[in-house]
């Protein structure tokens, strides 16, 4: 008889779960009032993450905790929608217009700057984070038992960097366990590549399951 080796986001997922399950309390982060942790994976593993992610909650949830997931997919493309049609419309046409330049990366790069001014800083794309944090939170009869994950974060690339996003929602989560699930790669001991194609980000103060 042969025993399935687990997989790395098996073994990520399973420490979190020991971490959260702690008789003495979630214990996610060794820096006080910062509880936040990041759980990297392949990008091409994106379905094995949202199933391992899902039994996690599943079995969390029976044992009494409130899970929830704020999906940064829909947070991006609601901020897009808000701008109006006209809005999409143009950036649209822009891209079109450029697409024969002679650098076809000017294109992508003016797309990145009108998206980024829709994203970046306190009241971009943290507050609807943090909005829906709250939200989750006020429908949770147990803030110590509740736990939240920021999930879908690849739609993000290549317009923002998620260490951006946590710096601001830092503070404004009742200090209640989140996890950032994050598409890319481990570079060295701390360092995070975004995709696994951006430049390794070291500046990220959460712990990091592997």
């Amino acid at each position: 008889m042969t025993f399935r080796q687990p997989t790395e986001i098996e073994k990520a997922v399973d420490a979190l779960r020991k971490d959260l399950l702690r008789d003495d309390g979630p214990q996610i982060s060794t820096v006080r009032n910062y509880n936040f942790a990041i759980l990297p994976y392949a990008p091409e593993d994106e379905f094995a993450l949202r199933r391992a992610v899902h039994e996690l909650s599943s079995e969390l949830r029976d044992g009494g905790w409130t899970t929830g997931t704020v999906v940064l997919h829909s947070l991006l493309l609601a901020r897009l929608r808000a701008q109006g049609p006209d809005f999409t419309e143009s950036l649209v046409r822009r891209e079109k217009s450029l697409a024969g330049a002679a650098d076809p990366t000017r294109g992508m790069r003016l797309l990145k700057e009108r998206v980024v001014t829709l994203l970046e800083g306190p009241d971009g794309l943290a507050a609807d984070v943090i909005a829906a944090v709250e939200r989750i939170l006020g429908e949770s009869a147990n803030p110590t038992r509740t736990v939240i994950f920021l999930g879908r974060a690849g739609a993000l690339y290549p317009f923002f960097r998620t260490s951006a996003l946590l710096k601001h929602v830092a503070g404004h989560t009742r200090n209640v366990p989140v996890v950032l699930l994050y598409p890319g790669r481990i570079i060295g001991e701390s360092g995070l590549s975004f995709m696994g194609v951006l430049p390794a980000d070291r500046d990220y103060r959460p712990r990091i399951y592997r």
